[in-house]
């Protein structure tokens, strides 16, 4: 075998070594121990005061600010992490008390017949990664739970027919449906909720499930597509007359 081939391979006492070295640097990692563990577990919780300030500041100065430029409402008591994406023009109206995990993202198909608009009600969570795809109305209501990586859409996109997708035709107007997801409720992570949805409240949308039809309250729907697997036992203190 050739010397060159040899170094290619790796072999020989040299490049033995050599190749020793190396991998003995990869696997290098600074000692923790009962002499050292007391710094590093103060620089690591120096690091999170440091990047959570910054994030703080960044949020109060630049993110929130240029978000609620682009809303016509937000309520009292908003939280977010970093700024949503948005894309196309419509109306996002946010209550009281709405939290933001991550980055949702908000698009708008704006070739509808009036102004898209993005609703959420009071105490509504948005996790990491919720699309909303509106280019009618999106509502969603009061303490709604909404997961990491959850789509919701009001409309397909493109048109069914071939042709019409390769002429860049927009969907058709009576392809576009609002989506109305009721108080209390809960939809799992990476569900997918179409167009002309209307989800009953308190209901559970499980985690992956797609919603292509009416729920009703207080159910559990699960699969592709959704159905009921369980109904909820309603709480009974709502029942209870006020005194």
């Amino acid at each position: 075998m050739s010397l060159i081939a040899k170094i290619r391979r790796g072999e020989g006492p040299f490049w033995g070594r050599i190749k020793a070295l190396l991998k003995w640097t990869l696997q290098f990692h600074l000692p923790v121990f009962w002499l050292t563990r007391p710094l590093f577990s103060f620089c690591y919780y120096l690091h999170v005061f440091l990047r959570e300030s910054w994030l703080r500041l960044a949020r109060f100065l630049w993110y929130e600010p240029l978000f609620r430029s682009q809303c016509v409402r937000v309520g009292r008591g908003f939280q977010m992490e970093t700024l949503p994406y948005i894309h196309g023009t419509g109306a996002i109206v946010v209550g009281d008390n709405v939290c933001f995990g991550g980055q949702p993202v908000f698009i708008f198909g704006n070739r509808g017949e009036q102004l898209p608009e993005i609703t959420l009600g009071d105490g509504s969570f948005l996790g990491h990664l919720v699309i909303l795809s509106c280019a009618r109305q999106i509502h969603i209501g009061k303490n709604c739970l909404i997961a990491g990586g959850v789509q919701i859409s009001d409309y397909d996109g493109h048109p069914l027919q071939a042709e019409r997708r390769r002429a860049g035709e927009p969907t058709p107007l009576e392809n576009i449906r609002p989506v109305i997801i009721e108080d209390d409720v809960w939809i799992g992570q990476s569900a997918i909720i179409l167009k002309g949805v209307r989800i009953g409240a308190r209901s559970i949308v499980g985690a992956g499930a797609v919603v292509t039809k009416e729920v009703p309250p207080d159910v559990i729907v699960a699969g592709n597509p959704a159905r009921v697997v369980k109904p909820l036992v309603p709480d009974p203190t709502q029942s209870l007359p006020h005194s």
